[in-house]
């Protein structure tokens, strides 16, 4: 694995990151994010994930690697490889597209029609020190080949929860594709979603990384479940989803 120097924790970081495994074996390691903490990286000068891997540190100094990324207020399953021959064997196995990513996602009004796909090509901008996605054509010079699929599970006069699945792992991809048909997510500013929901507020980004379907090291494929914070099941009930 990488070495990198080890990042001293507190007990209570040691104590909530192990709080939120929800999978572990002898390769790998996945757990459920809380929103409002950063995979890797960024500019707040606080831990991310990443750091937190530190808390599984093995007798031999090396610890888990971050297979994939979730956006810092997106919640849900995220997943590590514990040795270097998995970090491989996942890394490869997500370039080839096969993981399957479920989010659940809470949405103003429910999509029309209610089930769907969205082929809308997405082209990368830098604006300031921020990355955004833009829905463009076909044609545009630099536009990415994207491919999300939705489902409404239900939905009231106050919203709907949506299920989606990217088929492509671009950045802000559901957030971009949903936003493009007139449906952007709950509290997501950046691409036009409110900041209220069911009459509540809603701070954050309403999207969460339910389940994680992925190939596993030793053979055949794993899925991985977690459950969505309270935050996001407290507008759920308010919108009597």
């Amino acid at each position: 694995m990488t070495v990198l120097p080890p990042v001293s924790l507190t007990e209570d970081e040691i104590a909530a990151v192990r709080s939120w495994v929800v999978f572990e074996d002898p390769h790998v390691l996945a757990l459920n994010k809380p929103p409002g903490l950063s995979s890797q990286g960024g500019r707040i000068k606080a831990h991310t994930l990443d750091d937190l891997l530190w808390a599984f540190m093995r007798s031999n100094g090396k610890r888990p690697e971050l297979v994939h990324r979730l956006d810092r207020d997106t919640s849900g399953v995220i997943l590590a490889a514990k040795t270097k021959p998995a970090a491989g064997f996942l890394g490869k196995a997500l370039q080839a597209r096969r993981f399957k990513k479920t989010y659940l996602a809470l949405l103003s009004a429910a999509p029309e029609p209610r089930d769907g796909k969205i082929e809308t090509p997405l082209l990368r901008q830098e604006i300031g020190r921020e990355s955004y996605m833009r829905a463009v054509t076909a044609d545009t010079p630099g536009a990415q080949a994207s491919l999300s699929r939705y489902r409404t599970l239900s939905a009231s006069e106050e919203g709907a929860l949506v299920e989606l699945e990217p088929q492509t792992g671009r950045m802000h991809q559901l957030r971009v594709h949903m936003a493009s048909i007139g449906r952007p997510l709950a509290g997501d500013a950046r691409y036009g979603g409110a900041l209220t929901f069911a009459g509540r507020p809603a701070p954050r980004l309403m999207l969460h990384a339910a389940k994680l379907v992925f190939p596993h090291p030793e053979g055949g494929y794993t899925t991985v479940e977690a459950p969505p914070p309270a935050d996001f099941e407290t507008l759920k009930a308010a919108a009597g989803l």
